[in-house]
């Protein structure tokens, strides 16, 4: 039978996600035809040096480990939220490289964000001048294909992450909580039924030949769309993260797995500084120490320790010297918790 907790938190990539048990059969999809899985998780060459090492060095703690292989099994997206530099967004990045899913989708949410944003970008601009560049050379038949319309159409994120993959993606929706109010529930629909569709496509499909080559996001490696239907048939790993700015309404809540992150304890924390800076972090303890402390008073970030750490080993102060630059580098996040206004 196979097993449920097919994500570790141990961070060496395999190939469990192979184990994953089957959906219930409420959340079963059969989108296709299938497409490949992209490269693996461990293959890192095509990733950014920043996220690998976000990805190895991510400390996932029992309660995260659960809720992650839930959202797995329930094919549920994950809401983690909690205060800033918990790792919220680094936990996707974890996740995709151990259970090798490829690279991350990312979405960046800001106030403008649609859910067209996330579902694909059309151009028609670009369209109708190609149009009237083509129209001007004799012999050339351009009016209204389908080659015409996809050529100027790319999937976005969300959009990618719902193609019919073998494996399921990981899509990531950061920072959700500074989105307008309507996102949310825009996205129910699409995250319940696992599909959309691209009426452009659509269209045109009544015109022409029902399938059509669409650019995926983040890659130049076109995939077919028929008749301008997307379904997926692996749901994809989706982690909405929050800083919990806002309440989001209760049937999106719902529809959720969820995942409150709280500010690392000092074992934890210095598993974190370990992992991040290795024989480096020998001698941290006075700092790790002196930003608990200071974290008892106001907001901090754990990468503000990080950096005060790699800062002050790679300049090489003397005791004085290091704690004050410690403390210029450790300022409160919220300005009415710092005297100075930082």
């Amino acid at each position: 039978m196979p097993h449920w907790s097919v994500y570790t938190g141990n961070s060496a990539p395999h190939d469990g996600i192979d184990e994953l048990p089957p959906p219930p059969p409420w959340r079963a999809f059969d989108g296709g035809p299938v497409l490949p899985a992209p490269h693996d998780g461990d293959d890192e060459a095509a990733v950014s040096p920043d996220r690998v090492h976000r990805a190895r060095t991510y400390v996932a703690t029992p309660e995260s480990v659960r809720l992650v292989n839930a959202a797995l099994v329930l094919r549920r997206p994950l809401l983690v939220t909690g205060p800033p530099g918990t790792g919220k967004s680094s936990l996707a990045y974890a996740v995709a490289r151990e259970l090798r899913l490829g690279p991350v989708l990312r979405w960046n949410i800001t106030s403008r964000s649609t859910l067209a944003d996330g579902l694909y970008q059309y151009d028609p601009l670009s369209r109708l001048y190609a149009a009237r560049q083509a129209a001007a050379r004799p012999g050339e038949e351009v009016s209204g294909t389908r080659t015409d319309v996809e050529d100027h159409l790319r999937l976005g994120p969300l959009g990618t992450a719902l193609l019919p993959y073998a494996r399921p993606r990981v899509l990531l929706v950061d920072e959700i909580d500074k989105s307008d109010l309507d996102l949310p529930n825009d996205l129910l629909n699409v995250l319940e039924e696992g599909q959309y569709e691209i009426p452009e496509l659509v269209r045109a499909a009544r015109r022409s030949a029902d399938t059509a080559e669409v650019l995926a996001d983040g890659t130049d490696t076109p995939v077919t769309v028929t008749r301008g239907r997307v379904r997926c048939r692996a749901f994809p790993f989706v982690v909405l993260t929050s800083n919990g700015e806002r309440e989001f309404p209760p049937a999106f809540l719902r529809r959720c797995v969820r995942l409150r992150l709280r500010r690392p304890e000092r074992d934890q924390l210095t598993d974190i500084v370990r992992a991040h800076l290795g024989p480096a972090a020998e001698g941290a303890e006075p700092l790790i120490a002196r930003f608990l402390a200071r974290a008892s008073s106001g907001e901090l970030a754990t990468d503000q320790l990080l950096n005060a750490l790699y800062l002050t080993g790679v300049a090489g102060l003397d005791p004085a010297s290091r704690d004050e630059l410690a403390e210029q580098l450790m300022p409160y996040l919220s300005a009415a918790a710092d005297g100075d206004g930082f």
